[in-house]
């Protein structure tokens, strides 16, 4: 019960800072250009530490892709995957165990 409320209310926190990233940031602004305007040495050190820790592949097949996206997009799907968990979690039937005797 106590992860049901908590993956809805993350869900709102997610889905809510998707609206303001895509309506009060710059026209569809890039993740990559987003995080640069965060930390100028971000995208200097994210291929290093990406390789290093993930390797190669999973920055050419995740990360990089992901850069290009609009920067709303990622706060919106994971707002979306916890607002499913948490739907998934509250449908869920509990065990009732009967009280006749026989």
């Amino acid at each position: 019960m106590i992860a049901q409320r908590a993956l809805a209310v993350l869900a709102a926190v997610l889905l809510v800072a998707a609206v303001g990233i895509a309506t009060f940031g710059a026209e569809s602004i890039s993740l990559g250009r987003a995080l640069y305007l965060f930390d100028h040495d971000i995208l200097d050190k994210l291929p290093a530490w990406s390789g290093r820790v993930l390797g190669n592949w999973v920055r050419t097949a995740m990360i990089e892709p992901m850069l290009v996206r609009p920067a709303w997009l990622i706060p919106a799907s994971m707002g979306i995957i916890c607002a499913g968990l948490s739907l998934s979690l509250s449908n869920r039937k509990t065990t009732h165990r009967s009280h006749r005797r026989s």
